[in-house]
């Protein structure tokens, strides 16, 4: 496989097979990130993308049970390209059967519900999406680019294309405005559903726009009881139907996995312990 600059991809694609469809990300103003800033956002040649998906179906086809498609947002390809990757992936890998990709609420909502409905039935089955956090000031703070109803209406969208949704939250980010952003995100945790609810723990790394917040003492990631009290609320008030969930990410203090609403009283229990 051929990858230009730093790979990124979800824990649970470990044992996925990466392809680079897209450079970069088509957004990329986020404060705490720094994954694609080296990138100037494009959208990959198709016909390198493609042979690359052909090498490695001639190499390890009968392998791949899991396709992730990178990079940072790459649900923004239109379906010129999307069509022809899945076809293709379908014909060289014949165990295939997840493919995934990152994705902003606004790349679900540039799609029509057709197109949305095309790309599940191509093969496009899981879209992991990082809201990070439910409260609005929050969200325009982190310069994250969507409020709380466009991830709303995102999976709203998504799931009535029968997609399924990874939805990550960030723990830590909103100081001032911590309690407010733990009950928010577990609202939008409950009003958006997901199969799949992790969190993450903000980190601050050198050169990002929080980085710089932060040397000017406007940011400091908050002691770790504060950080649990964050995840403890998440858990404990959102109420999606049947989520796994997950705080396995190097950057969390705590591991923790279960589902809700099945195992919210255990989970609960450890993190008070």
């Amino acid at each position: 496989m051929r990858y230009e600059g730093r790979l990124y991809r979800p824990p649970s694609e470990a044992d996925a097979l990466i392809v680079q469809a897209t450079i970069g990300c088509s957004w990329n103003h986020c404060t705490y990130c720094d994954m694609y800033r080296e990138k100037t956002f494009r959208v990959r040649d198709l016909a390198e993308t493609l042979e690359d998906i052909d090498r490695a179906g001639a190499s390890v086809g009968d392998q791949v049970e899991k396709l992730f498609v990178a990079d940072g947002d790459a649900l923004v390809l239109g379906l010129d390209h999307w069509r022809p990757i899945l076809e293709r992936a379908r014909a060289v890998f014949p165990n295939l059967r997840r493919v995934s990709c990152y994705a902003m609420a606004r790349n679900v909502l540039a799609k029509t519900d057709a197109e949305l409905r095309e790309l599940r039935e191509a093969g496009l089955s899981l879209l992991y999406i990082g809201p990070e956090s439910g409260d609005d000031a929050t969200l325009k703070k982190i310069a994250k680019g969507d409020d709380a109803a466009a991830h709303v209406e995102a999976a709203r969208r998504a799931h009535a294309a029968r997609m399924e949704l990874s939805v990550i939250a960030l723990l830590g980010i909103a100081m001032e405005r911590s309690d407010e952003h733990a009950r928010a995100t577990a609202e939008l945790v409950t009003r958006m559903d997901p199969e799949y609810f992790s969190a993450l723990t903000v980190t601050i790394v050198p050169e990002t726009p929080l980085d710089k917040l932060a040397k000017k003492g406007r940011f400091a990631v908050p002691p770790v009881p504060a950080l649990l009290g964050e995840l403890r609320t998440m858990v404990a008030e959102a109420r999606p139907t049947n989520a796994l969930f997950r705080t396995n990410h190097a950057s969390n203090y705590l591991p923790l996995g279960g589902r809700l609403p099945r195992d919210r009283d255990r989970i609960v229990e450890v993190i008070d312990a």
